[in-house]
């Protein structure tokens, strides 16, 4: 679909297209807006970082995680009182690896923002028409991860435990650096300090009687999961 007509078809609903559908001179006026935005919020200044440490700290007081690994490596490395803080990911890689595992196997998004095919197309017939990637389809493919239906923490580790990134790892967006998710630095931060302080501080369980839950997503504008209860017990 060529980008004159996407928005046209837009305006006639009275749908306003909005940084994920806009393109040309508009999408740069709105993306400069977003960013100038999240930078007066804080973002890329370590202030920010302390915003979502004292977050996540209040959330810990709120409940008070999970798995014995987790917790047994931020136990060892951090201890019980230090302030956790981003760059800890790079000392603690089973953690980093199990929320990249989280966002891989939960992902929220089946689609990518909207691009539009430019000038140095390889195919001519192509130039100017609208893109959308299809995230879900590359965090679940079986030639990129070992077990792509099953949760597993090790296809972010190598063989002697070490954090490996991983290219097809795309829970955000694709395409060139100008086009991904405006908040995505803010979005690792806080997961990563709001994971690492409540697998620190709790202890997770299903409520007595209950012994799954789904994992299958509500689907939406977004992948959502199932509302349902559990038991945070302080360790």
């Amino acid at each position: 679909m060529n980008c004159s007509c996407l928005w046209q078809i837009l305006i006639c609903q009275g749908i306003p297209p909005g940084i994920i559908l806009a393109s040309g001179r508009s999408w740069k006026q709105q993306r400069r807006f977003g960013i100038m935005t999240l930078r007066n919020l804080g973002m890329g200044k370590k202030g920010l970082e302390y915003r979502v440490q004292e977050e996540a700290s209040h959330l810990v007081e709120f409940f008070r995680s999970k798995e014995k690994k987790v917790q047994k490596e931020l136990d060892t490395v951090l201890g019980p009182s230090q302030l956790i803080c981003y760059e800890d990911r790079k000392k603690l890689p089973y953690t980093n690896a199990v929320v990249h595992e989280i966002q891989r196997f939960s992902n929220i998004k089946l689609m990518g923002e909207n691009l539009q095919i430019g000038t140095k197309s390889t195919v001519s017939s192509l130039q100017g028409t609208i893109v959308v990637p299809n995230i879900a389809s590359v965090l679940y493919d079986p030639e990129q991860w070992e077990t792509p239906r099953e949760f597993n923490p090790g296809h972010f580790l190598d063989k002697e435990g070490n954090f490996v990134p991983r290219e097809a790892f795309l829970p955000f967006s694709a395409g060139k650096w100008h086009r991904v998710c405006l908040g995505e630095h803010l979005a690792r931060t806080e997961l990563f300090i709001f994971f690492a302080n409540l697998l620190r501080a709790f202890t997770f369980r299903l409520p007595e009687g209950v012994t799954e839950i789904s994992t299958e997503p509500i689907l939406g504008g977004t992948l959502q999961p199932h509302p349902y209860r559990i038991c945070a017990i302080p360790r």
